[in-house]
């Protein structure tokens, strides 16, 4: 009984591991693409000589 307890514990903890470096991952991604915007459109704005 108590193993499977345990199995099911390691299996929970890793699956929410799994989804927490998703996560980041994709948290990641989606701050590099709001920075590249930031800058295209701050480069766009300046006026040019």
């Amino acid at each position: 009984m108590l193993t499977i307890v345990l199995t099911w514990v390691g299996a929970v903890l890793g699956l929410t591991l799994l989804v927490a470096m998703a996560a980041g991952a994709f948290v990641v991604d989606f701050d590099d693409a709001l920075r590249e915007r930031r800058v295209k459109a701050r480069s766009t704005a300046e006026p040019t000589s």
